[in-house]
């Protein structure tokens, strides 16, 4: 007699962490990455200053911060699966347009806005949503999977494509991609609601056959499991009422300064002290092999670490990101080069982990999404005039040591607001979770 095997089924929400892991390796490659790439050629041939190339990042963030609450709206209100697809759509269809663009407005509207609200859509606040929905004692592991794949290390893939066929061209097959396999896995993995919905526990925990059938007893089965890590639901209402929540809105100021910022002009910096692009492109690359331990470790740590401690963990981190900025800052070599890009992806992913990790222990998965989303509008200011003013501080003085500094001194700050960011008090009233689920 043949025996068979049987093999154990894999959770369903572990095919939604890959659909997040490409969409941001892909999008955020492009967007992000891949702009520091093709900003050189694409600023001399639509004859833009480093400061006005650099104002399409601030308006992919101005557009960000209302869209943020929109579509963490909608993904509490319809469910994220629509509108990561709207997102993913849009952000593909984005991309081949680039093809056609001939002048500055041209390409704040499309790489700008477009593009920022396809990704803002689709890899920001709803897979964010949908993961936190899914996820509750692995989630920790689950969002550091996610972002395991630095969107980095497809800045060599990008200049290949820059180099061989032109930005124009480069951006056409960028978008041909995203939409190919970028739709295909959102319409296989992604789903409205939270797991309790389809018969399942949130991280694949074993349910009671008799309680599979029973939509009501499955959520409140899902509580209870969430309150073994004392994890509480509160609507948006009862959220913001919360100093918490302004709290972790402050610690994102420093942050959301750099990340867009520093980003944007790597590229350009390591330019401007002699390398080739492809060497500068393969140098950010190399760097980002930071990024994947970094990323699981902090997931590690969130799902093990005490919801007292998460926050000093996050504030350290800040800490040591303008540890290192400062440091090259002090000893502008080549040399130094690499820790301070080493240390910045790998603080940046600790941020990018724990974050929304923070967020779902502290506030529960019930408004998740239109919490997220508003706190990240209320923080976004900085964010939007950073890219600009390194841009505009590199025209006036030559450099970027200026812009530096005060993106570490902001850094210090808000390690300061984290460390204060205290897990808040349950809420009085306890609401209807279907009502918002």
């Amino acid at each position: 007699m043949i025996k068979r095997r049987k093999f154990p089924k894999i959770y369903l929400g572990w095919g939604l962490v890959a659909t997040g892991s490409f969409i941001n390796f892909w999008g955020a490659g492009f967007r992000s990455y891949g702009l520091s790439a093709l900003f050189k050629p694409l600023s001399a041939e639509l004859g833009m200053s480093r400061a006005v190339t650099s104002v399409v990042g601030s308006i992919g963030r101005i557009g960000g911060s209302f869209e943020g609450v929109l579509v963490g709206w909608l993904a509490d209100k319809i469910g994220p699966k629509k509108v990561i697809y709207f997102g993913v759509l849009l952000f593909g269809l984005g991309l081949i347009i680039m093809n056609f663009i001939n002048s500055q407005w041209g390409f704040y509207l499309v790489w700008g806005i477009i593009m920022g609200l396809g990704f803002s859509a689709s890899s920001g606040i709803p897979m964010n949503t949908a993961i936190t929905n899914w996820f509750v004692k692995k989630r920790g592991v689950a969002l550091g999977t996610r972002m395991m794949i630095s969107a980095a290390f497809a800045l060599p893939i990008v200049t290949w494509l820059l180099t061989s066929y032109g930005w124009r061209m480069a951006c056409v097959i960028g978008g041909i991609v995203m939409l190919i396999v970028g739709l295909t896995l959102t319409r296989l993995f992604v789903r409205d609601h939270r797991p309790e919905y389809y018969g399942l526990l949130p991280d694949g925990a074993p349910v009671d056959a008799e309680l599979k059938d029973g939509t009501n007893q499955m959520i409140e089965r899902g509580v209870e499991y969430a309150a073994e890590v004392e994890e509480v639901e509160f609507t948006f209402r009862q959220a913001v009422k919360t100093p918490t929540y302004w709290l972790l809105i402050l610690s994102q100021i420093g942050p959301g300064a750099t990340m867009g910022s520093l980003t944007l002009h790597f590229i350009p910096f390591l330019t401007d002290m002699g390398m080739s692009p492809t060497k500068a492109a393969a140098t950010v690359a190399i760097a980002a092999l930071a990024a994947p331990a970094s990323r699981f470790l902090s997931g590690f740590l969130t799902d093990r670490a005490g919801k007292q401690r998460l926050r000093f963990v996050l504030g350290a981190a800040y800490l040591l990101q303008a540890s290192g900025i400062g440091l090259f800052v002090l000893n502008q070599t080549m040399v130094m080069v690499y820790p301070f890009l080493i240390l910045y992806f790998a603080t940046m992913s600790v941020n990018m982990i724990m974050q929304p990790a923070i967020a779902g222990r502290y506030f529960g998965r019930k408004a998740i999404g239109s919490i997220r989303g508003t706190s990240m509008a209320f923080a976004m200011p900085l964010g939007i005039m950073g890219p600009v003013y390194l841009g505009w501080v590199y025209d006036t003085t030559g450099s970027y040591m200026t812009a530096f500094t005060v993106i570490a001194s902001l850094l210090t700050v808000s390690s300061i607001f984290m460390f204060l960011a205290w897990p808040p008090k349950a809420p009085t009233e306890a609401t209807d979770i279907q009502a918002k689920a």
